[in-house]
This record gives C-alpha cells, structure tokens and sequence, in this order.
C-alpha cells in the first residue's frame, strides 16, 4: 500500500485509514479488538468524533500506551468557543491522550474564521497553542464550504466525501486541496455502503497520491478485508474497472449519500435511510431492510408534511420528499414480490 502525507501537517500514513464512526454500535471488547488489530495490522490514522457517542472511549482503552505510535484524529460540532472547549476536555479525557493530532470542526454548515462572532475557531487556535491540539481541520458535505476553506488558507486538513461516484465539483475540491498543498481525507470512501466492492473503491483512490481514505470498520471481516490492502494493494484492473463503471452508470446522479444535514424531522422519519432504500435493497440482500424494524421505519414516510425542511439542508439540492415517496414506494413492492 502506497503512502500519503496531509498536507503541510507532516502526518504521514499508508493509504488505509479507520474510520471510528461505526464502532459505537458494538460492544466495547468488540470495538477495542479492532482498533488493535488494525494498528498491529498496519493502521497508524484513526478518526472519530464527540458525536459519536462512546468512540473516543472505545480509542482510548484500544491505544493507552502505544499513543505516540498513531495519529488520532478528533471532531466538534460545537456552536460556540466555550462549547468547543468542553468538547476538546472531554475527548482528552476519553481518549486518554494530552493532545489530539487533528482537531476538526464537524459538518461545518460554513467556513468557520477568526473574528465571526462565534469565538470557535479562536478556540481552536487557542487550543493549538497550548499543544493541546497539533493541527486543525475541517469537514463538510457542502461544496461551497469545502472550497471556501481551502481558499481561505485557515485549514491544514479537509475531510470531505469522496469515492468513485464523485462528480465534476466533488473533483473540482479534490483538485482544489492538491493545488494549496491541503491535506484531503476521504469520508464515504464507500459511499455510505452503497458501494460493496472495496478493492474497486481502494484502486480507484489510490490514483490520488494526495487523499487518505477512511474506512468505516464495524467487522473484523471488513477490516481483515482493509487491511490485506496493506501486503496487496488492489490495482485498477478491466476487472475492477468494470465494477466501476457498473456503479457509476447504477448511482450516479439524484441518490441520497445519507449524510444525515436533512435530520431530524419533525415526523420522526430516518430521511437518510430511508431515502435510499430502494438503492439498498437492490444492492443487499433483501432481508436485511425489509424486517419488522425495517417496515416500521419506512411506514412512518406516510407522515411527511410536505414541509421541505429536509430539501432546504439537503448539500446536493435534492427533493428529499420525493425521493422518500419513490423509495417507500419501491420497498412496498419489495413486500409484495414485485421486482424493483
């Protein structure tokens, strides 16, 4: 596996990131045997959150000791500088660490400066001067924020989605970040699970030099899977090449990323599941959505308002409420032993 370097932070890892989002719905004996074997694996770069509930917990049993020997990338998706300050003291505690390596703002909604009025990235700067953060980023859906923050020379990291679905401005920021010597870190590097062949989405990001991806791992088959990358690292070969194009002419286009700016709803509906079922169900077995839990969840589409609110947060301009009644109407199907 080829190696990447962030920018002008000076991290320097192999191509082949974990991503700790997924590791609070498992059991912490669980997530802590995974987060050891991958670093005995080869992973040196782990990413996480304050959002996401238990993470930073299950990080810092898995590396008390071996700190030093990884990079531990952190998020906040405080409002205010005072606000950020507590979520910096409680992931120092949580991680068990007395500096983070990359401290980002999360789902920034805007390019968060010095002197807006919300005292955060002052914070952060702070923060930074006092080693108790090494370097800061930031990472959004939103290609307006995304460009906005490389153009401002405010960031050393940029965490963003990216996989083979990318369109023209999805590049357009990739391109972006290399010009300004910008480290890019990969989100949805799978597409939020819409992409099943990981070799093809590995090879396919490996052709640039500049971008770490990072892999959600819930399973040691997923990340046994990740980390055979490091010995053979996949190639773009016609045989995953035509994996590629496959996906690209299925999902390319008006699809939900489930990117979660949409949430919550007033109804109560999972928008960023829910609108995409009928992707998912194409993509997996049947039996895996379509559950009691998984009807309950698609039953309560026939509360939408019509309000619009998701559409007016959705990053990609999409019609969420239309999505959701095409998908709802495609999973009845489904029940019903009509092919989608």
């Amino acid at each position: 596996m080829s190696v990447v370097t962030l920018g002008t932070t000076g991290i320097t890892v192999e191509k082949n990131a974990f991503g700790c989002l997924p590791i609070q719905r498992i059991p912490k004996e669980e997530a802590v045997h995974l987060l050891r074997k991958a670093f005995a694996g080869g992973m040196r770069f782990f990413d996480t959150a304050r959002m996401y509930s238990d993470s930073e917990e299950k990080v810092g049993e898995a590396f008390e000791g071996v700190r030093h020997q990884l990079y531990i990338a952190t998020k906040s998706h405080a409002k205010t500088g005072d606000e950020l300050k507590k979520h910096l003291t409680q992931s120092l505690r949580n991680l068990r660490t007395d500096y983070i390596d990359l401290y980002q703002f999360h789902q920034a909604t805007r390019c968060i400066r010095p002197g807006d009025g919300s005292g955060l990235y002052e914070a952060a700067l702070e923060a930074k001067e006092r080693g108790k953060i090494r370097h800061i980023g930031i990472t959004t859906h939103r290609f307006e924020v995304a460009l906005e923050a490389v153009e401002s020379g405010l960031y050393e990291t940029l965490q963003f989605p990216f996989c083979y679905l990318a369109n023209e401005k999805d590049m357009e920021v990739v391109q972006a970040c290399k010009e300004a010597n910008m480290g890019f870190i990969a989100m949805k590097a799978l597409s939020g699970g819409l992409l099943t062949n990981a070799a093809a989405c590995a090879a396919w990001l490996n052709q640039y030099e500049h971008v770490l991806p990072i892999w959600g791992v819930q399973r040691e088959s997923e990340l046994d899977e990740f980390l055979s990358f490091v010995s053979r690292p996949p190639v773009l070969n016609d045989e995953l090449t035509a994996v590629v194009e496959r996906d690209r002419t299925q999902l390319q286009g008006e699809f939900c990323r489930g990117c979660g700016y949409c949430m919550p709803c007033p109804m109560g509906i999972e928008i960023n599941n829910c609108a995409r079922m009928s992707l998912m169900i194409r993509r997996a077995p049947t039996a895996a959505w379509t559950d009691e839990k998984g009807q309950e969840r698609m039953k309560k589409i026939e509360k939408c308002l019509n309000c619009g609110a998701c559409s007016a947060k959705c990053p990609y301009g999409l019609d969420t409420p239309k999505l959701l009644k095409d998908n709802y109407r495609d999973f009845l199907e489904v029940l019903a032993g009509k092919p989608v």
